[in-house]
């Protein structure tokens, strides 16, 4: 459903540029591009890259190369920070979420693909990406987004640089990459954002990731340093103890398909987590208490009990999903399923984001540029939720998922 703006909302759009996000801007030339910019990926335009935002905004040929010059220089060489911009950001759409009632409960660490088709593009080679859901020429983003019971909403993003990239410091150069810039993988991009996102107070209690994060002791142990509770898929030959009532190890590490098998679709029970648009979204889940057996150095002892959670899904052969959650005990399992299954609703995200704002429209094969092209989107799409969260009450509020995002200007 898209909606009009109104002489209320356009007052807000106003006060958010300029004020909020303007204060991070230094000069007026970067305040005008940033809006120029934004209200071209907010536009019904159908590709969202500099030309035709320009041309769009333009009333002559002159004209439009003046602009579609000025926001070249903005993306790809301006001077401005991003960090400070997204955190503005995440912090007007952490207000609305109070201001509705809310809670941000979790925080969803995930990965989305950039389909490219050259080389030149900063961090693109042949790679996996869920996106596409096989190897494609691409560049990947790692994500970090806020989640309420009726929103998902990226808050920032880190460009995945595979390794033969940053060891080429001839290509870092041309793309203008920072210098001394290391190698990091995905999970340690993960944990830079979480990180900056606990310095900034960013409300959230439990850390979700698929098992491309949670197969990691060490991203697990650095959530936990952190002070969040996580729930992070796990690959199915991951091996565990499972302890008994009173925490003691009872026989030899298994592996966790291995165990879901020995116990059988008997010890599986249907649990419902969420009103879908048609029917019930429910699976069959079993829960048992491990520890997981790896060689990281810790004494088996010394390592933090969990809870495994299991499911096999109706018409397969063995369980197929596993989970590692540090959730407590005393919450009840069908509370702690809704709460890993929350992991899911990114990818709609990701979806209004390239859709409806043009997050993979940037042609811009810079470092600095891709980044600042991310940091108007996530700006653009904290407000358009915002804007949501104000138009739909609680009660409806599920029902976004099959709504535009766009806001007519």
């Amino acid at each position: 459903m898209a909606f009009e703006m109104d002489g209320d909302a356009c007052g807000r759009l106003n006060d958010y540029f300029e004020r909020r996000i303007g204060q991070h801007l230094q000069r007026p030339e970067q305040r005008a591009s940033f809006a120029l910019y934004a209200f071209g990926l907010l536009s019904s335009a159908e590709r969202k890259s500099v030309e035709p935002i320009a041309a769009c905004a333009s009333g002559d040929p002159e004209q439009c190369q003046r602009m579609h010059n000025q926001l070249l220089h903005f993306l790809g060489r301006g001077t401005w920070s991003d960090r400070p911009v997204r955190l503005e950001a995440a912090r007007y759409v952490v207000e609305a979420v109070a201001e509705r009632g809310e809670k941000v409960g979790a925080w969803i660490i995930d990965d989305t693909g950039f389909l490219k088709q050259g080389t030149h593009s900063v961090g693109v080679k042949r790679q996996y990406t869920g996106s596409a859901g096989k190897i494609a020429n691409c560049q990947v983003g790692v994500s970090l987004s806020i989640a309420t019971r009726t929103e998902h909403v990226p808050i920032d993003f880190e460009l995945y640089l595979p390794k033969e990239w940053v060891e080429d410091a001839k290509r870092m150069r041309k793309v203008r990459c920072p210098e001394n810039l290391e190698f990091k993988t995905k999970s340690d991009l993960a944990l830079d954002m979480i990180g900056r996102a606990c310095s900034a107070g960013i409300p959230g209690d439990v850390v979700l990731a698929d098992s491309g994060y949670g197969d990691s002791c060490e991203f697990r142990n650095a959530v936990r340093i952190f002070g969040l509770d996580y729930a992070l898929g796990i690959k199915s030959g991951t091996k565990v103890w499972t302890l008994d009532s009173l925490g003691r190890r009872r026989g030899d590490p298994i592996g966790v398909r291995d165990l879901g098998i020995k116990l059988g679709r008997k010890a599986f029970r249907r649990t419902t987590w969420r009103e879908g648009t048609r029917t019930k979204l429910s699976s069959h889940f079993a829960f048992r208490r491990v520890k997981v057996a790896h060689d990281d150095g810790t004494e088996a002892a010394d390592r933090e009990e969990v809870w495994l959670v299991m499911e096999w899904l109706e018409g397969e052969a063995k369980p197929t999903k596993f989970t590692l959650t540090t959730l407590p005990r005393r919450m009840t399992k069908k509370a702690i399923v809704r709460a890993l299954k929350e992991r899911w609703r990114t990818e709609r995200a990701y979806e209004e984001l390239k859709g409806e704002l043009g997050l993979d429209h940037c042609e811009g094969r810079t470092f600095p540029g891709w980044h600042h092209h991310v940091s108007v989107v996530l700006s653009c799409y904290a407000f358009l939720v915002a804007e949501r969260m104000r138009r739909f009450p609680p009660s409806t509020g599920r029902a976004r998922s099959t709504a535009a995002l766009r806001l007519a200007a």
